[in-house]
């Protein structure tokens, strides 16, 4: 199907009134792009799990939870239409949330996957309303009718603060609007700035689990939406994309600089990676875009499976010797190269590959991103220069980062030897030792172009749309693979140097800037004090308003109602039913008096009556007088 007319099938869903919702499967460039990487690293981190999780009690629920995601992310990538895009990115965040707590026994997995699935759903807020606002225009949902070649979205022309596309008008300002919505659903499920702090949390799952889905797929489909529907952002969104992801990239950048947890380490590493996708997308570049998402999924995937042997053999030799420390922190390990040379060298390459070393595939989707920030700044000119230099600057960083975990991991001295003994760690297993070479390969630049150092060859830049300055007629080609490869070939030294020797490091440990970096820039705390806390303070606040104000409240009408009913009750006994017994005591009483009239003798009924008569005669006779 690569570069072959694309195959859209679609069937009928559900009919509302006159209106029908069909869905289907689209097959063009990005989805075959995506298929064979999504199932491939699978297929991998399937094999690889099989040694990795042997022995765990959970192990059925880990392949369903598996198999589930998979199910997802391939949905997503092959969906026709917004709304089962939608429910498949709903169903990728879910699978997540069940991997990332599949230890649902540590209390730190069972706060990560909350996390995570929270602020998932603050972006999924966003590509809801994108959707909302986009039916309510065109009506339809259908990929192909909005954002293909003859598209309702790609075809509106914008004048005087109008977006006319045929028949359907809409406010310029809702289509701004629009795009933003989208971008917030990529910016939480890609991990940008500022909903980032789920990912490098969502490391308490296992680390087969965080190379699948936080490295290779499930991040990856923030930047696979934004590819999907790029003909909606306007200038102004994709400024904010290329801002948003040039920031991220090197925030990210700094903070991995210092942590020790080399899962830890990844997470912030693909954070960053994940603003050079993004900013890509923002700079017009959404081909070298395509191009980072593909090779960063192999050789971020390795690093990740490599840290997962390596805290397997930790976590093996820390059962065997009974001695507390922690199996993933890098100040623990060290000489490790001479024990697990199949792991040495593939995440080796691995790391050449994310710093962007020349005859990697990392130097080629890289550069392409970097050399393309360069050109569009320098059509733009002004403040927009800070987008592309803070990315050569994040490269730089990523060179240290990666340099001194390398070096930390694999040289020196094994630092728990004396403790272990004769113990020691060894080679991972061969389910797991194979998937490493074999990912290792797709870290070299011949499985993406024949020529390593023309990034414009690479077969997935040819399979996409490029951008209108993709020209080698600037300096902007020789210096900048120049200037990034130079000081980072000096950066690997530099911390050969520092870590790689059994000489002891510089300790920056007291530096201000140190500690805002080790302590992630506070975001965390920034966020559970303003957020966590406030909601916390603000609930507590009204339990207590409930509780005073508006249960006192019920309350008090509650016993005013209970007065007002003792009155009720009081009068209701004592005056209504004392009126009705006395009327009934009356009645009883004349009933008697009268009884004793109802003799049967007719002599005592003849006096009676002559008594009566008298008594009325004698009453006449007195009123006349009177």
């Amino acid at each position: 199907m690569w570069n072959q007319p694309f195959i859209h099938v679609q069937t009928n869903w559900f009919t509302i009134g006159s209106w029908s919702l069909n869905v289907g499967i689209l097959l063009n460039n990005l989805s075959v792009l995506m298929l064979p990487l999504v199932s491939g690293i699978a297929l991998l981190v399937h094999i690889y799990s099989t040694k990795y999780m042997q022995g765990d009690p959970y192990l059925h629920r880990y392949w369903a939870y598996l198999g589930l995601f998979c199910f997802s992310m391939l949905g997503l990538v092959i969906a026709d239409n917004l709304l089962l895009i939608y429910i498949c990115w709903e169903l990728v965040g879910f699978s997540s949330y069940l991997l990332i707590g599949f230890w649902f026994t540590r209390n730190a997995a069972v706060q990560a996957n909350k996390k995570a699935f929270i602020m998932n759903r603050l972006g999924d807020i966003g590509f809801l309303t994108g959707i909302m606002i986009l039916f309510s225009q065109f009506q339809t949902l259908d990929v192909i009718s909005l954002f293909g070649e003859k598209g309702l979205v790609g075809n509106a022309i914008v004048t005087g603060g109008v977006w006319t596309s045929g028949l359907h008008h809409m406010p310029a300002g809702w289509l701004t609007f629009a795009g933003l919505a989208f971008f917030l659903g990529a910016v939480a499920k890609s991990a940008q700035f500022p909903l980032h702090t789920w990912l490098p949390d969502a490391m308490e799952g296992p680390t087969s689990v965080s190379s699948l889905i936080h490295a290779a797929t499930m991040v990856a489909a923030g930047v696979f939406l934004l590819a999907r529907i790029y003909p909606l952002f306007n200038d102004t969104v994709l400024i904010v994309i290329a801002a948003t992801g040039a920031f991220t990239a090197f925030m990210a950048g700094t903070i991995a600089l210092t942590q020790n947890d080399i899962k830890r380490i990844l997470a912030f590493s693909t954070i960053s990676q994940l603003g050079f996708m993004i900013l890509a997308m923002g700079v017009g570049a959404s081909a070298s875009s395509l191009f980072h998402l593909g090779t960063h999924a192999f050789f971020k995937c390795l690093l990740f499976l490599g840290a997962g042997a390596i805290i397997h053999e930790m976590a093996h030799l820390k059962e065997k010797t009974g001695l507390d420390y922690d199996p993933q922190d890098i100040r623990n390990m060290g000489g490790l190269r001479k024990y697990m040379p199949v792991t040495f060298v593939t995440m080796a390459i691995a790391s050449l590959a994310l710093i962007a070393i020349p005859l990697t595939s990392g130097y080629l989707s890289k550069d392409a991103i970097l050399i393309e920030s360069f050109e569009w700044a320098e059509g733009k000119g002004g403040w927009y220069r800070l987008v592309p230099y803070s990315a050569m600057i994040t490269s730089w960083l990523t060179a240290f980062y990666i340099s001194r975990l390398i070096f930390k991991v694999f040289f020196g001295k094994f630092r728990l030897k004396e403790k272990v003994g004769l113990h020691h760690v060894h080679e991972a297993p061969p389910a797991m030792k194979y998937v490493l070479v074999v990912l290792s390969l797709f870290c070299l630049f011949p499985v993406f172009s024949l020529n390593p150092f023309m990034f414009e060859d690479a077969w997935v830049i040819q399979g996409f749309p490029q951008a209108d300055n993709m020209t080698r007629i600037n300096a902007f080609h020789t210096v900048v693979p120049a200037a990034v490869n130079l000081i980072s070939v000096f950066l690997i030294y530099l911390c050969f140097l520092w870590y790689g020797s059994n000489k002891p490091a510089p300790d920056f440990s007291k530096n201000g800037l140190f500690k805002f970096s080790q302590q992630q820039w506070f975001f965390d705390k920034a966020y559970n004090t303003v957020f966590v806390a406030g909601v916390l303070s603000f609930s507590r606040f009204l339990y207590q308003f409930d509780l005073i104000i508006v249960d006192g409240i019920v309350n008090l009408f509650g016993t005013i109602g209970r007065g007002f009913a003792r009155i009720s009750d009081w009068f209701d006994r004592n005056i209504i039913d004392g009126l009705v017994n006395l009327i009934g005591y009356l009645a009883g009483k004349l009933g008697k008096l009268i009884r004793k009239f109802q003799t049967g003798r007719l002599q005592q009924y003849l006096v009676t009556m002559l008594l009566i008569i008298l008594t009325l005669f004698i009453y006449k006779y007195y009123t006349a007088a009177i």
